[in-house]
């Protein structure tokens, strides 16, 4: 088998013909509906909550039901199950309704009074004086950079939320069975459910089984959030002692389930000779009523926020910051996205400052390998990025537009851009080794099928599939002798999250070394179990997070990202002409799945930069809360896609692999807006997402134009 080919994908026909089973496709005889009581301030303590009469069968929980600790285990335990004498932003869960009629449900929440005492709410960064994470850490001498620079450059970056906008929206089940719960539906990481439900339920872990139903998307909005409405569904079902089911409405779930992180970013750059020798960076993010998983979200986030640039000398900071609105989370890029705008904007600056072409003075400062990281680790493996410009440039002819886009006049003008990132592959710092351990197993039944037993999710992007190709190949048995189920807690080890572009990278090299042994161990007509678990590579500089120094990751996945536009200088619209990526993820597993991966990520990428606007409204409300108002992408936005494997293969992951899902996410945003700014008339934009009333309100600011 050729690792790279590709083949149908393994839950095809299931999606096609309708069989894959859903969370809301479960038979709902015996099942009880649930409905959250959320706040309706967005700070405030809660006096009394009084209820309507409520009819035979019908049930409330809240704080009161919990019999662990009223608080979701995530990464730091500071969000409530229910909320437990003050609410925290508009939406957080007071109660849960539950009752066998759904129509009634809805009714009766309706009729619940809350009284409240108002507090006065915190809805910016600028006006908190809560930061809930704050870390620096330094390289070289910024002080003396500083001091001998022939210039220095100084800005400001922000940007806004992104809705996930998966398909599916959250959904689980809650099932009491004896002494244990059991807990289904839609979600990516089982073990942390379980985790969450045991904590809230005051249960040892083995009393709690969590299983994964056919999940419709994710992009890292279930990352943490099923932990919190498992929790929920648990104490409702335990009390009730029958099954709950909540599956939230499309508006519900746009409203309250977490976003991608605002953030404001501060960057001042020294130049010494033409070359940037120093910079102090500031990063800012908005984390929301509550921490869910922004200690990790920011780590990443101030480990890439000098791009993919040898910068000698730097001074970062990063602070998550509390406001009385929707906690933030994980989502695809997971911290990089924000930065890798702002720096690579800054290099675009800081060159046309100096009256220099951007990309020319982007590809002097690139890294190479065995240069020292951001947090003195190494690049240990080539870093391909020149070479990928090149690819991208030839693909779009991307100097010579940029050349005949420069003093355009009419009301139709051009412009192109290009940007250049990279997403750590894997958990940030120690986490593989330290907290995750990754356990992997194969089990080989009397009829030589082979069953992977692992804790790793397919949300869509195709993880069955790669799996199984991988033990097969090794194996050399058919792809249809693999047996690979829904995750469940009560089969499979922990093997850890799918979350940080770390499955294929970590889990499947698991995978791969376990068929190898089972391989060589081979009984026809016997079971057998092949045990596989992680060991971090020998090369890696073991990162302290307390000086916030060593290899952040062991390697890299990259990017070049072009854009190519039309702007409209009458109405302030868009149109993407053509958007172009370049991505090296190492050897990719079958070449279709990766490429839709690649496709599906730059448009995100380019949604986030343009259309997909999210605002909070002066009572802390979230506007744009369904898909009707809040616009995304779509093929007919960008026609002219082509996305280009680059493949610098990674000894460590299988067959050459390395971190996918989250790379093409990271780097587009500052492609479009370098083509914004050329298309306007080489204008400064700071912000995104950058809009059509944007671009009117910058137009006329511009006497020239």
């Amino acid at each position: 088998m050729n690792i790279k080919e590709s083949v149908i994908k393994s839950d095809h026909a299931m999606k096609i013909t309708g069989e894959a089973v859903y969370v809301a496709d479960h038979p709902t005889d015996g099942m009880l509906f649930g409905r959250l009581l959320r706040s309706s301030k967005a700070r405030a303590r809660v006096l009394d909550v009084r209820l309507p009469a409520l009819p035979d069968g019908y049930l409330y929980a809240d704080k009161n039901d919990v019999p662990g600790a009223n608080k979701v285990k995530i990464v730091l335990d500071d969000t409530p199950v229910f909320a437990d004498g003050t609410v925290e932003f508009i939406g957080d869960p007071i109660g849960l309704l539950m009752g066998p009629d759904e129509d009634t449900v809805n009714r009766l929440l309706e009729r619940i009074e809350v009284e409240y005492e108002g507090l006065p709410p915190v809805l910016s960064i600028e006006d908190s004086d809560t930061v809930f994470f704050d870390y620096t850490y330094a390289k070289g001498n910024t002080d003396k950079a500083f001091a001998e620079a022939d210039h220095i450059f100084e800005e400001e970056f922000r940007t806004g939320l992104q809705e996930h906008a998966y398909l599916e929206t959250n959904g689980l089940i809650a099932r009491p069975d004896g002494g244990r719960i059991t807990v289904h539906g839609s979600l990516q990481c089982p073990y942390y459910v379980q985790g969450a439900v045991a904590n809230a339920m005051g249960f040892e872990p083995d009393r709690v089984q969590i299983k994964y139903d056919t999940t419709g998307g994710a992009f890292g909005g279930k990352e943490d959030y099923p932990s919190i409405l498992a929790a929920q569904a648990a104490v409702a079902a335990y009390k009730a002692g029958k099954p709950v089911r909540v599956i939230f409405g499309r508006r519900e779930d746009m409203e309250f389930t977490s976003k991608r992180h605002p953030s404001k970013c501060g960057y001042k750059a020294a130049v010494k000779d033409g070359r940037v020798t120093a910079m102090d960076i500031d990063v800012k993010y908005n984390a929301g009523a509550y921490t869910t998983l922004s200690k990790v979200v920011l780590q990443r986030g101030i480990i890439c926020a000098c791009g993919v640039y040898n910068i000698q000398n730097l001074a970062v900071r990063g602070r998550a910051y509390k406001t009385n609105t929707v906690p933030n989370g994980a989502f695809r890029g997971f911290g990089g996205p924000q930065p890798f705008f702002a720096v690579e904007m800054m290099m675009s600056h800081i060159a046309r400052n100096l009256g220099v072409e951007p990309l020319a003075f982007k590809e002097r400062h690139v890294a190479a390998q065995g240069d020292v990281t951001s947090t003195g680790g190494r690049f240990h493996f080539p870093v391909p990025i020149l070479l990928m410009i090149e690819q991208v440039a030839k693909a779009c002819n991307f100097r010579e537009k940029r050349e005949a886009y420069k003093n355009q006049t009419g009301t139709r003008r051009k412009g192109i851009g290009m940007s250049l990132c990279y997403h750590g592959a894997g958990f940030t710092g120690a986490g593989e080794r330290d907290l995750i351990k990754a356990v992997a197993k194969l089990r080989k039944y009397p009829d030589n099928k082979v069953e992977v037993l692992t804790a790793n999710t397919d949300m869509g992007q195709g993880l069955n599939t790669t799996f199984a190709k991988i033990v097969a190949n090794e194996l050399k048995i058919p792809m249809h002798d693999i047996i690979i189920a829904n995750p469940d807690t009560d089969r499979v080890p922990d093997s850890g999250p799918t979350v940080a572009s770390r499955s294929i990278m970590v889990v499947g090299e698991l995978l791969r070394r376990a068929a190898v042994r089972l391989r060589e161990q081979w009984a026809d007509g016997g079971e057998q179990l092949v045990e596989e678990r992680f060991k971090e590579p020998g090369y890696v500089i073991p990162f302290d997070l307390e000086k916030f120094q060593g290899d952040a990751y062991p390697t890299y996945s990259w990017a070049v990202n072009a854009v190519e536009l039309e702007a409209d200088t009458l109405t302030g619209t868009v149109k993407v002409l053509g958007a172009y990526g370049s991505f090296d993820v190492g050897t990719p597993i079958d070449r279709n799945i990766v490429t839709g991966q690649m496709e599906g990520g730059t448009m995100q990428g380019i949604g986030f930069a343009s259309m997909e606007r999210m605002a909070v409204d002066g009572s802390g409300k979230i506007r744009g809360n369904s898909l009707s108002d809040y616009i995304i992408p779509t093929s007919l936005d960008i026609p002219n896609l082509q996305c280009m494997l680059y493949e610098e293969e990674y000894p460590e992951g299988p067959y050459g692999a390395k971190g996918a899902g989250e790379l093409p996410a990271v780097g587009a945003a500052g492609a479009y807006i370098e083509a914004i700014e050329q298309a306007l008339g080489d204008v400064r934009v700071n912000h995104i997402p950058f809009t059509a009333e944007d671009a009117i309100e910058i137009l006329h600011k511009e006497p020239s134009l």
